[in-house]
């Protein structure tokens, strides 16, 4: 797996992640409950955006991430 990239816009109020090279992105997807998907052009999903995320400014995020076998 690439390095994930994880993006927190404090005015946008979104949380952008990427699973792979941002610049791969082909088309979106709103899923309908405020994230968006980014997919390459195969159709995979290389990224998501989390619409209306806050946070107070003492937080700090924590991202887990869990390995599958697929």
């Amino acid at each position: 797996m690439a390095q994930v990239k994880v993006y927190y816009d404090k005015v946008g109020n979104t949380l952008t992640i990427w699973f792979d090279d941002p610049q791969k992105e082909y088309i979106s997807e709103e899923t309908g409950e405020e994230v968006i998907l980014m997919k390459d052009k195969t159709g995979r999903v290389i990224g998501f955006e989390k619409l209306n995320f806050t946070m107070s400014d003492t937080e700090q995020l924590q991202v887990a991430f869990e390995a599958m076998a697929v």
